[in-house]
């Protein structure tokens, strides 16, 4: 399931495309913010199909070097432990996957030549030739390959990041987030049946909350730039970084429109979301505004929470 945190992160991409261009309107701006979620969810199928696409590679590798006019000795007897990656073989037979692949016309066809670079790339690592030589078989070995593959190499390869900008718009800012999705997804698998696939969204909740952050946002933002002014001391407005600004509009309907999500949370998911996406000193800066903003604003009873997950929310 697509995370909060990659809602928002959504959200103000938006909020910025919205504010940037004189034709936006309310509805486009949603119907985007939908349409951008739904594309993180096939950058989470991508991912899981390039794992796929790794095997059957290798296979294919193998086929090609037993079938030459004087094959060598390791030719004839190749180490086949990657190919029978027990991880990978139920990947590569999930109806799920397979059927999703279909249906939103994935692949990695017209990327062959980034993909086989990838792919060797892996193989040449150190960790992957202590797995091939390593004779003790195992799910649990199998599984830590995969997972080392995502996290360790995937996450930094430039290689893979040129390939996502090419494929879409919509994945620049995702990867980490998907990679971290697709990691808890397979650590979930077990070695005698394969796990079940991510969602678009845990459930219908999620979906709401995204439009109606996004609506919010941008049905009040001229009011919560006003706010804004009010709490920067020794500061114009103009001299705010614009991206602050937005992060602080969208904090600020997230705390009024959502009474069940603790101002804690609010507060911490959008001071990171600073720290990357504005200037090094945002994080600090978004965190002291905001949190005076808060304060009154409940205060006022403008801000109201209630609900589970509550306990030791101030009042």
């Amino acid at each position: 399931m697509i995370s909060r945190r990659l809602i928002r992160i959504k959200a103000l991409h938006m909020l910025y495309s919205h504010n940037k261009r004189e034709d936006s309107t309310l509805q486009n701006t949603e119907s985007e913010l939908l349409y951008s979620i739904s594309k993180s969810h096939d950058l989470y199928h991508f991912t899981l199909l390039m794992l796929v696409e790794f095997r059957e590679y290798a296979n294919r590798k193998i086929d090609i070097a037993k079938n030459k006019n004087i094959p060598t000795f390791s030719d004839l007897n190749p180490n086949k432990k990657f190919i029978k990656n027990k991880l990978l073989l139920q990947l590569s037979e999930h109806i799920d996957l397979r059927s999703y692949v279909e249906r939103h016309k994935l692949s990695w066809a017209n990327q062959q030549i980034v993909f086989k670079k990838i792919y060797n790339d892996f193989i040449a690592t150190d960790v992957f030739k202590e797995y091939m030589k390593n004779e003790e078989v195992s799910y649990a070995e199998d599984k830590k390959i995969i997972v080392y593959l995502l996290e360790k190499f995937l996450l930094t390869n430039e290689d893979l990041y040129s390939v996502l900008e090419e494929e879409s718009i919509y994945w620049n800012d995702d990867i980490e987030l998907i990679i971290g999705m697709v990691v808890r997804t397979i650590k979930k698998f077990k070695a005698d049946k394969s796990g079940h696939l991510m969602p678009l969204y845990r459930d219908t909740e999620d979906e709401g909350f995204a439009q109606k952050l996004i609506r919010h946002s941008v049905m009040n933002h001229n009011k919560h730039v006003t706010l804004i002014d009010k709490y920067i001391k020794n500061w114009e407005i103009e001299r705010i970084a614009f991206i602050d600004i937005l992060l602080m509009s969208l904090a600020i309907s997230e705390a009024k429109e959502f009474t069940s999500i603790p101002i804690k949370v609010t507060l911490n998911e959008y001071i990171e979301i600073a720290k990357y996406y504005s200037t090094p000193k945002s994080g600090n800066f978004v965190n002291g505004i905001l949190d005076r903003i808060f304060t009154d604003l409940r205060k006022e009873n403008v801000i109201v929470k209630a609900g589970r997950g509550l306990v030791g929310e101030k009042k």
